[in-house]
């Protein structure tokens, strides 16, 4: 009988970096994520911007493109690679970002779902960002132009295009049009 030997965030973040791949850690379990579309990085770069400003202007916090690891949980371990997020400014410590993964969730986690992503892969993200201790899960849709908002007291809430997704608790006064994140402006 062979024993699997499970990985921590310490060795993940220990490994050599590998051109061009990408991982998460996921119970343990190293897993190479998907190379990512140009609209999928508009639409992250979009909602990036649009935090980032608002967040700066209103000294909320740190906002945070793809590559930020968070350790959502412990033995084993999770290791999530959201696409934008957003860890508020009292839980920074004084002196700054740390140089290695967050040791917890963010407050508000956002994955861009990709062409060909299931949906069980997207949710079983949810999954692990709620009880890690993130407040608010969006999952952006771009081939609905939706998004839905997970709420870490278990609610649920899918934005159509015309509504006006807004910061919650996380970012008080934040309101974009949900159609505005698929209009990229140059």
């Amino acid at each position: 009988m062979s024993v699997t030997t499970l990985m921590t965030a310490e060795d993940l973040l220990a490994m050599p970096e590998v051109p061009g791949k990408r991982f998460e850690l996921v119970r343990g379990e190293l897993i190479e994520m998907p190379g990512v579309t140009a609209l999928h990085g508009d639409i992250a770069g979009e909602i990036y911007d649009l935090l980032k400003a608002f967040a700066r202007l209103h000294r909320l916090g740190r906002v945070y493109t793809d590559g930020v690891g968070y350790i959502v949980a412990r033995d084993p371990d999770i290791v999530r690679v959201p696409d934008v997020s957003f860890v508020a400014s009292e839980r920074v410590p004084v002196e700054g970002s740390p140089d290695t993964f967050w040791p917890f969730a963010p407050d508000l986690a956002v994955e861009v779902v990709s062409t060909g992503d299931p949906r069980q892969k997207v949710y079983a993200k949810v999954q692990d960002y709620l009880p890690g201790g993130s407040h608010m899960v969006w999952v952006v849709w771009p081939s609905t132009r939706t998004v839905t908002a997970h709420a870490a007291d278990g609610s649920v809430r899918r934005y159509g295009p015309d509504d006006e997704l807004d910061g919650g608790d996380e970012l008080p006064g934040f309101r974009v049009r949900v159609a505005d994140l698929f209009e990229i402006v140059w």
